[in-house]
């Protein structure tokens, strides 16, 4: 008898800064949070930093680095996100990857004629619902502002919208307390109370700063409702190289590090132990066309650069990949996002958001986060490593060979074969009379007939009539 092995499977991860890259940008951080300060435009966050032991100077609010570390400690290191039937689906722990589109754009391609026009709260709801039935898609994000709807109520619209279109977890964006007031209602009615969903949250806040250093009043105010609540959030400002942010990337990072920071203090001043998912977004502003590019290879570069900061702090990662400045989903498209889902997958970052962008982030694709959802799948088989034990070493069957005979019709082939090798969902293999035989589809084309099967045929669990007598309470509200 063979001796059996045992070995654990390596898998394969990168970083990007050295440890004493991380220490210096980290003291650069502090530098500028004690030194040059922000500026807090809400009037309770900057009373909660003065008396904490900040102080304010020429209009900016110094904060010490004993605030910043007490608020690093104090931060879990992990953020327990569940679907909207209470279901644990999305642990933002160390290791694990989840992907989900982004938010707010201001135009879709529109799925049947492939017309670029304006997104609508159904748009929403069908990206939602596309986003339920990929198994690669681990979350949702809006895709896109309503143009149907009133113009103060877009977010909570597409709050509905969302939790409508999909069963997994949320990540929302809103315009002021207003907003986060009816929202957090909608899903306390849906969890079952607000300890239900303190305790098993399916939705997390997405909003920022502005870069550099000015925190608005509403910005501020969605933040520190978020730490009331004990409900999960991420502050992730926009220092963008030669935009909101220096030209260079270390720059753009030391600058991005202190202003998430800065919001990781508050949520800790105000409760403890809140859930609060670190993160930047460090794209380029192209120096010739003026765009904020989403394909720039300094995204992902940052990306693995701010998720090594982040585990220095012991802190869940927020990233972005899968987005292209192509106005089509073309091989441009395929690149880029291909690029950057296999940096979010190497550096670990734990939710990654952006899926599906295209035309720098105005304009949504549902083939494009379909072309994605292929791609992750991939990528996710190269970073599942080389298994090496007994069934994978395939002693016996090497043994039983012919040489020059092959393994085609092998026991150890028809046993394993299922699982050994990757079989594409979209990508095509088929030889060309096959391919000519069955349209000479593209890819873009195969992935926007695989977008329309699933809207035709994925089922979505409904929302409790709880939650839809809150949506129906809230929007006479709004209507009044």
């Amino acid at each position: 008898m063979t001796e059996q092995i045992a070995i654990p499977t390596l898998r394969p991860t990168m970083r990007m800064l050295s440890d004493d890259q991380i220490k210096e940008i980290h003291h650069t951080s502090l530098d500028i949070l004690a030194r040059t300060g922000i500026v807090m435009k809400n009037a309770r966050a900057r009373q909660l930093l003065l008396d904490a032991g900040a102080w304010e100077s020429g209009g900016r609010v110094m904060i010490p680095s004993h605030l910043v570390m007490d608020a690093i400690a104090a931060a879990p290191s992990r953020i327990p996100l569940h679907n909207r039937l209470g279901e644990l689906t999305m642990p933002l722990e160390a290791g694990k990857v989840f992907f989900g589109p982004g938010s707010d754009c201001i135009f879709t391609l529109d799925v049947e004629t492939g017309e670029r026009r304006k997104a609508t709260a159904a748009d929403i709801q069908n990206i939602a619902r596309l986003c339920d039935g990929l198994q690669q898609i681990d979350f949702t994000m809006s895709m896109g502002n309503p143009s149907d709807v009133p113009a103060m109520d877009i977010y909570l619209h597409e709050f509905i919208s969302m939790i409508r279109g999909s069963v997994k977890p949320t990540c929302y964006t809103a315009n002021n307390r207003a907003d986060m007031e009816d929202i957090y209602a909608i899903a306390c009615a849906e969890a079952g109370g607000e300890t239900a969903l303190r305790e098993r949250p399916f939705l997390i806040l997405y909003a920022e700063s502005i870069s550099p250093l000015l925190y608005p009043d509403e910005s501020v105010d969605k933040l520190l409702f978020c730490a009331e609540k004990g409900i999960p959030v991420t502050y992730p400002p926009s220092p963008n190289t030669g935009g909101g942010g220096p030209i260079t990337l270390a720059g753009a990072l030391a600058l991005g590090n202190a202003e998430c920071l800065a919001g990781l203090v508050l949520t800790q001043l105000v409760r403890r132990g809140t859930p609060f998912l670190y993160g930047m977004n460090t794209a380029a502003l192209d120096m010739k066309s003026a765009i904020v590019s989403y394909g720039a290879p300094e995204w992902p570069t940052g990306m693995a650069a701010w998720s090594d900061i982040a585990r220095f702090y012991d802190l869940p990662i927020w990233g972005a990949a899968g987005a292209t400045d192509s106005k089509v989903v073309d091989a441009q498209a395929g690149a880029e996002a291909a690029i950057s889902i296999m940096t979010a997958f190497l550096t670990r970052c734990n939710l990654v958001h952006d899926v599906g962008y295209i035309e720098y982030g105005t304009t949504s694709a549902m083939e494009m986060l379909v072309v994605c959802d292929e791609i992750i799948r991939d990528v996710r088989f190269v970073m599942d490593g080389v298994e090496v034990g007994e069934r994978t070493l395939a002693r016996e069957a090497i043994h039983r060979a012919n040489p020059g005979g092959g393994f085609l019709a092998d026991d150890h082939t028809l046993k394993n074969w299922k699982w050994a090798q990757w079989r594409p969902d979209l990508i095509s293999r088929t030889r060309y009379d096959t391919w000519v035989e069955k349209g000479s589809l593209d890819m873009t084309a195969r992935a926007n007939a695989r977008a329309r099967k699933i809207l035709a045929e994925h089922e979505v669990a409904p929302l409790s009539a709880a939650a839809e007598d809150a949506i129906a309470e809230v929007l006479a509200k709004r209507a009044a």
